[in-house]
This record gives structure tokens, sequence and C-alpha cells, in this order.
């Protein structure tokens, strides 16, 4: 997926300034794909679960991490992300200014999908996920984001680095330590790769409206892609 220009549209204004940001780049470096079947360099390699070949692949799961309120909107937008991808890096802001202007609206998922060339991909879900299970998933998830360049690409652990940041949040430490550490949790992560690789993912980010795996190649597409789905919802 690549962005051709600024997303802009006539019916509502989604956050003009920070997608004119964002998508450009994001969506420029989207079209050079991130591809899930690159070497496995990961310092953590995720195990799939024993069961994972009886489990029906789903878009959304009831563990599915959701950003802001539960109930929010008819239409559910989920992108399959990887903390360490430049591409959802960029995509961030985006996203941010979509959730913004859709409040209310349209409910928005997050699951992860980390890219086995990255080194800290999958330490950076397992801190996620540690702190999400202390309330604080939002947290640790834009901090991922707006720290990129100080871990991302990296081949030594940064685990260390995700702790500092747990700490700095007020989370219990030891209860996070127990939850990084816990197989049941590196499960839930390779869970939701699986999941991701049975729907097609190929790379990230990629995005799921209402269950459809959508590609437009401009903000602007997405943005009437999300409008025509909540007009069809009405």
């Amino acid at each position: 997926m690549r962005m051709s220009g600024p997303a802009t549209r006539t019916a509502t204004a989604v956050g003009v300034a920070v997608v004119a940001i964002g998508v450009i780049v994001a969506l420029a470096m989207w079209g050079s794909g991130t591809s899930p079947t690159t070497s496995d360099n990961a310092s953590v390699s995720p195990a799939a679960p024993a069961d994972a070949a009886d489990v029906a692949p789903a878009v959304v799961r009831d563990s599915s991490h959701i950003l802001g309120d539960p109930a929010d909107g008819s239409v559910t937008l989920v992108e399959f992300l990887d903390f360490e991808c430049e591409s959802c890096k960029a995509m961030y802001p985006f996203v941010e200014a979509l959730r913004e202007e859709y409040s209310g609206r349209v409910r928005f998922v997050a699951r992860y999908f980390p890219i086995p060339s990255h080194a800290n991909a999958v330490n950076a879900a397992l801190a996620v996920e540690a702190a999400s299970q202390q309330g604080s998933f939002e947290d640790m998830y834009s901090r991922m984001y707006e720290s990129q360049e100080q871990w991302g690409e990296q081949q030594d652990s940064k685990a260390g680095l995700f702790r500092e940041w747990a700490q700095e949040f007020g989370l219990d430490l030891a209860a996070f330590d127990a939850a990084v550490a816990d197989p049941a949790n590196l499960e839930r992560i390779e869970l939701d790769r699986q999941d991701g690789l049975a729907l097609g993912v190929e790379g990230t980010p990629t995005f799921f409206l209402n269950g459809v795996k959508i590609q437009p190649e401009t903000g602007q597409e997405f943005v009437e892609l999300i409008d025509a789905e909540l007009a069809a919802t009405r």
C-alpha cells in the first residue's frame, strides 16, 4: 500500500495536519512491503500454541486489544502490526487521527504480528502485553512507536529499556516481569500472528474493515472505505 498524497475529504476533516504528514510517509513506505517471511533473527522466537492447528482463524478475538472504548461503533477496523516496523510507526499518526475523527462510530483493534527478522518485535509485543495486564496497554503501545528510533533495528535485546518504561508508568515491576516471562503471553502473541497468516496477512501494517482485508491506495480512499461501511451499517 502506498500514499500518493495527503488524505483529504469533504464530508469530514480527518486531522488534516497529521494525515498530511503521517499518511504520505506511511503509505509510501508500505509500498515496499514488509514481509513476514524474512529470515528469523529474533532474540525471542515465539512458538505456535500446541493446539494452533485446531484454532479457527479470526479477525477479532475476545482477547484482542481495543483502543479506546470497547463499545465504540458498529464498524471495526483491525490492524495487524509490528512495533518495530517503520511503516507501522509511520501509519501511527494516521490511525490516531482516525480514532479522533471516528470516536464513537468505529472500534479500533490492535493485533500483534511480529516480523521474525525484527530482533525486538516479540520483546516489544511482550512488554505491551504485560503492560496491558495492568491497564496500561495504550501507554506502552504509544511509547513503542514514539520511541522507535531509540530501540528499533538493533540486534541486542531492548527488554531492559521496555522495563524502564514500565517503571516510568508506575507499573508493578514484579507483576510486569512475571507477565513477560509467562509462556501464555508468548502464545497469545503467536496466536495473533497465526490468525494473521491464516487471514492472508503478508506484511505490516495490514488492515481489516468489518472483517474484510482492505488495501486502499491513498489516505483519502482509506477514509472513503470507512465512510462507506458506516453508511452501510446505518
